[in-house]
């Protein structure tokens, strides 16, 4: 088993590349999900604890908007993508710049 599944990461590019507010939230939620279990043990897993608290009560966590949240995660994955395995590097660098531009995208 890799870093994650290159199922999840098609899947979750493929959303990101259609619009945030394309994605119902129970998909989002589900996707965010099946992230932290792969992830546990991360920063990143925490964050994603964020993100879906803060897509289940309307746009906040913690204090931390959705943009926040999704652009601390953008920069998480752009840098795990540094360091993943080669054969994956590409897509987690390229998820983590659709999260980016994800989170630019709701200012």
């Amino acid at each position: 088993e890799g870093f994650m599944s290159q199922v999840d990461i098609d899947t979750t590019i493929a959303a990101l590349q259609k619009g945030l507010t394309a994605i119902p939230t129970d998909q989002a939620v589900s996707v965010i999900d099946s992230w932290q279990q792969q992830l546990q043990g991360s920063p990143l897993a925490e964050q994603l604890g964020e993100l879906k608290a803060a897509l289940s009560s309307g746009g906040t966590s913690k204090g931390k908007s959705l943009t926040e949240i999704l652009t601390s995660i953008g920069k998480g994955t752009t840098e795990a993508g540094k360091t993943a395995d080669p054969s994956a590097a590409a897509k987690v660098k390229q998820l983590g710049e659709l999260l980016s531009q994800a989170a630019s995208s709701l200012k």
